[in-house]
């Protein structure tokens, strides 16, 4: 459905005018939600109408912001309005607005593959039964001995440098009862599932959402709208949305609302979304990379990754709407910090001595008018610190990532700890990846593009690599935490020392950035090329394929997409019994409990002599889907930190 000329909707507008329909209008909304966009037109005064017969129209008059933020920006003509259907199904059609974002982009979508993509997660490992205890965990690492012990090792923290969790936050009563009603509408949004979760089941959320944000828990509010967003797509079966990416949104939201509700929280889940900026004094950075952002909502820009003197990692981002073409022009443009010393081309292989600097909890640099920025010369990825960066075993810069990730600290930027930098040896092409060894005997890994527009040079990059085989190559990138020992590399260089690497031109300072410069023939060693591997290439052994956890996927996933009963009806028969069994050989016995638990739980509806419910609430299945969920991705961020081992 495409909401055409409607503008922007606030979530409490649109829950408020469901609130006000009769029972049976409510189940009429989600059939006159239909053709709203397409009936709609902009006046000559700017609102916009939409016509119901000869009888109802419905005007929306957006204020100075774009988006109808008051009740009374939307009237209808009928004799029922405000109570009407017509005003609510023309509110239903719009987008939401969520009044968030600044100029730069620091609160833009996510981009595909772009820094910025990762959200906040919940906790992955559950203590007992209450929704507190299942959202307090930590991402764990699997001992080296066998990958499928990582069932068995939830709860513990993950190689070495793992985070400091952050002390716990009390909540006032208001933000409690707030937290619990979120619970209890993203319990029942669960429970119906995408097929049952129309306009009724949004608004309750969306209304929730709201008294979420008035008690000042904005993070909460963002779960449960990223929830909605997400509901709409899959329902209106719009084109890139993923089942499984709002299978996470569920996740975070009911993780997110579980601590909340218990009283206390971590400053990171009851903080604020707004990025907050600090004074960091005078600093002195050094480009990595620079990165392109390209967001499917229409945002797009760049990114350019630096270093400290100190190694801490710090990020300069340019996002706007714009697109794809703005993401390709971004990375010459000027940058923003400073008086615009430098363009971000020249920030990427050169450095800044920054006074005055302000600096986000994540690495971001920020623009404020006290800051002053002079250029400084550029380290080679061969120099301090940068040679840091490659210099540390794979191992441990896995486990760094990995807690970073748990922390939530890198979760809008990607600052220099979540990336990995390491030295490799092409092995070949396997699909539209290639296959590489990590230098001194280190795994297997597989470079994807980080990017996968045709029209940025990510991909056309990396086969031009996989054309090289037994090529010496300096990679940095982002490790992929959803997949088995991949790399989504955004820069790479020669290794200092070996004879079969690149030949890049001084210019680019010892790196390229595959996200705006093209390799050329003349980059690689002439000696190498037309070499072809000896046999058929693979990325070694992946325990994530291996592991039958990709049925417990499918089972959480069924629950998102046909609600409670499509998990009941997956509980029954010949299929319950195999997902049990396989998961039980496999040493994942606690995925088997929690899954069977889950079935249990979703066929579990107790009726009284004359049939009816006695027990409707959707919570103790959603306790049981989250405990599940939680455990699932624990277990899987645990196979994917054994496959770098």
């Amino acid at each position: 459905m495409s909401t055409g000329p409607l503008p922007p909707v606030a979530p409490d507008v649109l829950a408020d005018a469901v609130e006000q329909l009769s029972a049976r209008l409510r189940k009429k909304l989600d059939a006159a939600v239909a053709d709203c966009a397409d009936r709609a037109a902009v006046a000559a005064d700017g609102s916009v109408e939409v016509r119901f017969g000869e009888d109802a129209t419905v005007t929306l008059r957006p204020g100075p912001s774009g988006a109808v933020t008051k009740a009374e920006q939307a009237v209808c003509t009928c004799l029922l309005a405000p109570r009407c259907l017509h005003r609510a199904a023309v509110l239903g059609a719009a987008p939401l607005d969520d009044g968030e974002g600044d100029a730069y982009g620091t609160d833009a979508p996510a981009a595909d593959g772009a820094a910025g993509a990762r959200a906040g997660s919940g906790g992955d490992s559950p203590a007992d039964d209450s929704p507190a205890a299942i959202a307090t965990g930590q991402p764990v690492d699997a001992p080296t001995g066998d990958p499928r012990r990582a069932d068995d090792v939830a709860g513990s923290q993950v190689g070495t440098g793992v985070a400091e969790p952050a002390a716990p936050v009390a909540l006032t009563p208001a933000q409690v009862r707030a937290a619990e009603a979120l619970w209890a509408a993203a319990a029942e949004a669960l429970a119906a599932g995408v097929t049952a979760g129309g306009a009724v089941v949004q608004a309750e959320l969306l209304r929730a959402a709201h008294t979420a944000r008035l008690a000042g828990l904005p993070r909460a509010e963002a779960a449960a709208l990223r929830v909605v967003r997400g509901l709409r797509a899959a329902r209106e079966r719009s084109q890139g949305q993923r089942l499984s990416d709002l299978t996470e949104a569920f996740r975070e939201l009911l993780a997110g609302a579980a601590a909340l509700s218990s009283g206390s929280a971590d400053a990171g889940v009851a903080g604020s979304t707004r990025r907050v900026y600090e004074q960091g004094g005078s600093l002195r950075v050094y480009g990595l990379c620079r990165e392109p952002v390209l967001s499917a909502t229409g945002y797009g820009g760049v990114t350019t990754h630096l270093i400290g003197a100190d190694r801490a990692g710090y990020t300069v981002s340019d996002v706007r709407p714009g697109g794809l073409a703005r993401a390709k022009g971004a990375g010459s443009a000027p940058v923003a910090l400073g008086g615009g010393a430098l363009d971000h081309a020249g920030l990427a292989r050169g450095g800044l001595r920054i006074v005055g600097a302000t600096v986000s909890a994540d690495g971001r640099l920020g623009a404020g008018r006290s800051v002053s920025a002079t250029p400084l010369r550029g380290v080679d990825w061969s120099e301090e610190p940068v040679a840091a960066l490659f210099a540390r075993p794979v191992r441990e810069a896995m486990a760094a990532v990995l807690a970073d990730d748990a922390s939530g600290a890198g979760e809008a930027g990607g600052t220099a700890t979540s990336l990995l930098g390491c030295d490799v040896e092409v092995i070949g092409a396997a699909g539209d990846g290639v296959v590489v060894r990590v230098a001194g005997e280190g795994p297997l890994v597989r470079l994807g593009a980080a990017h996968t527009h045709p029209e940025l040079p990510h991909a056309a990059n990396l086969r031009r690599i996989a054309q090289y085989p037994g090529l010496a190559l300096r990679v940095l990138g982002r490790p992929d935490l959803d997949r088995a020992a991949t790399l989504r590399p955004l820069a790479v260089g020669p290794v200092p020392g070996a004879s079969a690497t690149l030949r890049l031109p001084d210019g680019w300072r010892g790196h390229a950035d595959l996200g705006y410069d093209q390799l050329q023939g003349e980059h690689f060693p002439r000696e190498s090329a037309g070499a072809a591997a000896s046999g058929p290439v693979t990325a070694g052994p992946d325990p994530l394929a291996d592991a039958p956890l990709w049925r417990v996927r499918r089972l959480l996933e069924a629950g998102v997409a046909g609600g409670r009963r499509a998990v009941a009806e997956a509980g029954r028969g010949t299929d319950a019994a195999s997902l049990l069994t396989r998961l039980t050989r496999a040493g994942l016995g606690g995925a088997a409990r929690l899954a069977q638990d889950l079935t249990a739980e979703a066929g579990r509806r107790p009726r009284d002599a004359f049939g009816r419910l006695t027990d409707a609430s959707a919570d103790g299945y959603a306790r049981a889907w989250l405990a599940s969920a939680v455990h699932l991705s624990t277990a899987e961020r645990s196979l994917v930190a054994w496959s770098w081992s």
